[in-house]
């Protein structure tokens, strides 16, 4: 029962960030802002790091990546030191980006703490990192 209720709960929190991002024409998807807020905080990152801190599988982060760079938001550069792996870097305009949006984007999740007080936090943070910890891949 609980699995279930955090997974639709999860699935509630994406769903309302997409129609947000949608309605206010940001021009990009929630996933392609994960990758685009990871690489403001992170700078250069290998796509295999990249993929780690997103949480997300190769394949979708490549296309991810390419729907970035096509929009000029992202670039891969050669990696310095190993020439058969690339370096994600966030563009002048997908750096403008990240400051535009991240005001916007602190609302919406916001929304979704109303009527949660600091005691409840605290719990869900303590609770969600047990579980995190729980699952953990040896």
């Amino acid at each position: 029962m609980y699995s279930f209720l955090l997974d639709r709960t999860a699935r509630r929190v994406k769903q309302y960030a997409q129609v947000i991002f949608t309605s206010k024409g940001f021009d990009i998807t929630l996933d392609q802002w994960m990758v685009l807020k990871n690489l403001h905080e992170y700078e250069d990152l290998s796509q295999k790091e990249l993929a780690e801190r997103c949480g997300k599988d190769q394949p979708t982060l490549t296309r991810i990546i390419d729907l970035l760079t096509k929009k000029q938001l992202a670039e891969r550069r050669v990696h310095p030191t190993d020439r058969r792996s690339f370096i994600v870097h966030l563009t002048e305009l997908g750096k403008a980006k990240v400051l535009e949006l991240s005001p916007q984007i602190k609302d919406i999740r916001t929304k979704a703490w109303d009527n949660l007080n600091e005691k409840d936090f605290e719990q869900l943070e303590r609770i969600l990192n047990t579980i995190y910890k729980n699952l953990a891949l040896e």
